[in-house]
């Protein structure tokens, strides 16, 4: 008898023994020896699931073809109310070409996880590496990952790395009152683990300046973090002198921004940032307000402190060009104690429909898009502007996608007409509401106008 037949007949054995159950294949001694360990009397005592909501072996629905289920879909789904959406404040939406849907959709692309087998995944392993380029590129920054799960985690990353650089001292990491809230949740579970702090300090009419860093800072602060553009729209004015002051200091410079406006805004290498983080997903996906993919690249020095994984290119036993992944700090794939992170999986896909539509646009077409990211939200303040009731913008600033506008009547009064009229804003109190306007939305600008003069007449 081979050794494949017998263990084929233990595989049997077992799944007979465990009723049947070939998830959880443990014969009834074993789960009588896990239960009398554990105190309970059946494996029904383990779960607490309300009778009305129990499978009992129907589903009550009834059988139907593929186009009746489609029809009866559509259907239900034409009731939902589908606003044009103005949001922003972290959740960008651009128009995503088609030819990205085409590329990443590819079998051998849709069905790969990690690519931990360089001999039969060198296309995707090369669309990585072009990603990574293209962050490095943009950064102004040697070191790119080839993929994060979002900009929080990325965050959270970023002060970990921080801490580890600077083990002898220090604790506290320094963020600007415009931080959004769920992004500085994120920060603090992080830092908790590694005994860090996470402190805010005060802008000024949407800015960081260089005397509130001064005012702010110690001996004790790990990593000052800034985002341009900022939640509020607004493009950070003072980076260059910022990046000057932290020079000298034991402190990390870390930025938060995105690939769009990275293609017009001074390289983050430039004004000093030592770690670039924020949402790459700006491209190749719509605002799916949760689903991301996290930017991280770093000066070269910080090579091994960088989580996740990397993917490097070098040549094969004929000297062709390869890729593989050349270095991976995760705890799957190293000693626990040596590792830089548990982040446990990856965005690798999210990162392929990037790095896709990038190379669609090309430098001049990314530059475009940023530029008109400056240009509409300009142009609709003026319109705005003009409207009884209505200033915007409330700052004199540079702003990118996004900007805020003061109301003379409540805010959210008008959010709420609006959102009935098909527009939705965000109200960020009584009195100021922020409108994001992209290429994805700017056919719909001439009717949002009108609707905001009929609100506020």
């Amino acid at each position: 008898m081979s050794r494949k037949t017998t263990l084929t007949s233990r595989a049997e054995e077992i799944y007979a023994e465990s009723d049947g159950t070939p998830y959880a294949p443990h014969t009834e001694s074993q789960v009588d020896e896990m239960l009398s360990a554990i105190g309970a009397d059946s494996v029904e005592e383990l779960f607490d699931i309300p009778e009305s909501i129990r499978y009992d072996g129907e589903f009550d629905i009834e059988s139907a073809s593929e186009q009746e289920t489609r029809q009866q879909l559509t259907e239900t789904l034409s009731k939902n109310e589908t606003p044009t959406e103005f949001l922003g404040r972290g959740y960008y939406a651009h128009y995503v070409p088609s030819i990205v849907d085409h590329i990443s959709q590819r079998s051998e692309f849709i069905t790969s996880y990690t690519q931990y087998q360089p001999e039969v995944t060198q296309g995707f392993l090369q669309v990585l590496f072009e990603y990574q380029s293209l962050l490095a590129e943009l950064t102004g920054l040697e070191i790119a990952n080839c993929s994060m799960y979002d900009a929080a985690t990325a965050l959270g990353e970023a002060a970990t790395l921080a801490a580890r650089l600077r083990q002898t001292s220090g604790s506290r990491v320094l963020v600007p009152d415009y931080l959004r809230a769920e992004r500085r949740s994120v920060l603090e579970n992080y830092v908790d683990g590694a005994d860090m702090t996470v402190s805010e300090f005060a802008t000024d009419d949407g800015v960081t300046t260089v005397e509130e860093i001064e005012r702010a800072i110690d001996d004790d602060v790990v990593m000052v973090h800034l985002e341009t553009p900022t939640p509020d729209g607004i493009i950070e004015e003072n980076l260059a002198e910022i990046g000057s002051l932290l020079e000298d200091r034991d402190t990390l410079f870390c930025l938060g921004s995105d690939p769009v406006a990275l293609s017009v805004l001074q390289s983050p290498g430039e004004v000093g940032a030592d770690i670039v983080v924020g949402d790459a997903s700006v491209l190749g996906l719509p605002a799916a307000y949760g689903m991301g993919l996290g930017l991280f690249a770093c000066r070269e020095e910080f090579l091994r402190q960088v989580p996740g994984r990397l993917v490097g290119v070098s040549e094969d036993s004929d000297g062709t060009r390869s890729y593989t992944l050349t270095l991976q700090t995760r705890e799957q794939h190293i000693r626990r104690e040596r590792a830089t992170s548990n982040i446990c999986t990856n965005q690798a896909w999210v990162a392929l429909r990037t790095a896709i539509h990038a190379a669609y646009l090309g430098p001049s077409g990314l530059v475009a898009l940023a530029e008109e990211c400056h240009r509409l939200p300009e142009q609709l303040a003026t319109r705005l502007d003009e409207i009884d009731g209505v200033t915007a913008p409330i700052r004199d600033r540079h702003h990118f996608r996004e900007f805020q506008a003061r109301l003379e009547p409540d805010a959210r009064d008008v959010a709420e007409e609006l959102n009935e009229n098909g527009f939705a804003i965000h109200a960020l109190d009584a009195d100021t509401i922020q409108i994001c306007v992209t290429d994805a939305n700017a056919d719909a600008v001439d009717d949002l106008v009108r609707s905001v003069e009929e609100v506020m007449a």
